[in-house]
């Protein structure tokens, strides 16, 4: 899903059925932070909880970790990942893309050095895929 505008603020989500990592980044610097992570209900994303994130960052477009198995073949979750990306779409309507994130649990495990509390560092590392991706951004 695009858009014509410009994109400055972004917000990253590393969807999963449990919890949702998220970050922001900037597209001047080039730059992601990890921020939190929303705890699902019934595993269901907690749309009022990432309706206050939106509010809060403004953000001129949304990503979201769509993950492909490693020979880059969608999976199970990928058709949730998708299903997530058309509900942001449809409730906040802002451009949504999508990012292969492939391995971003594993980069956040090593840049962080822990196993668990990894999906905001791995929606940081998933926004810095989109970065590289789309520079010109």
């Amino acid at each position: 899903m695009s858009d014509t505008r410009e994109i400055n603020t972004l917000l990253c989500f590393d969807f999963g059925t449990k919890r949702i990592g998220v970050a922001v980044g900037q597209s001047i610097t080039q730059t992601a932070t990890p921020l939190q992570t929303v705890k699902n209900k019934n595993k269901r994303p907690d749309w009022d909880h990432i309706k206050r994130l939106i509010d809060e960052w403004q953000p001129d477009a949304l990503i979201v970790g769509v993950p492909l198995n490693m020979m880059g073949e969608m999976q199970e979750m990928t058709v949730a990942s998708e299903k997530f990306m058309r509900q942001l779409h449809g409730r906040f309507h802002l451009p949504v893309y999508d990012v292969d994130e492939r391995l971003s649990s594993f980069e956040a495990a090593q840049r962080t050095g822990k196993t668990t509390d990894l999906d905001p560092v791995a929606a940081q590392a998933i926004l810095e895929t989109w970065f590289a991706e789309n520079h010109e951004a």
